[in-house]
């Protein structure tokens, strides 16, 4: 049987973006974690345990937006391209996985 995070993928496959970078994330109770691959290769990787508790809190939408924005300024440090396909990985586009795609949103192009 095939996981809705493995039917995503393959959808995002067929509609030829598997030349693209992929940005995927995944989340936990305490934390959310961003990164960019390309051909199986992490090219750049943030995670909210990196954000100062006095910032942000690191298990909300402002924590999550916040790793948004640190993923893409990481892709331009990186030099890495700016054209992204965003995986959500299952989850619902909603809440902490919203939030993280806008605050990427302004670095990157999905």
């Amino acid at each position: 049987m095939i996981n809705k995070a493995s039917r995503i993928r393959y959808n995002l496959k067929k509609c030829n973006k598997s030349n693209l970078q992929r940005l995927f994330v995944h989340k936990t109770e305490k934390h959310i974690y961003a990164s960019i691959e390309k051909d199986g290769k992490i090219l750049a990787s943030v995670s909210s345990k990196n954000i100062d508790p006095k910032v942000a809190k690191s298990y909300n939408v402002s924590g999550a937006a916040l790793v948004g924005k640190m993923i893409g300024q990481e892709a331009l440090k990186k030099n890495l391209d700016k054209k992204v396909y965003f995986d959500r990985g299952g989850y619902i586009y909603h809440g902490r996985i919203k939030a993280l795609a806008d605050g990427a949103r302004e670095y990157l192009e999905f």
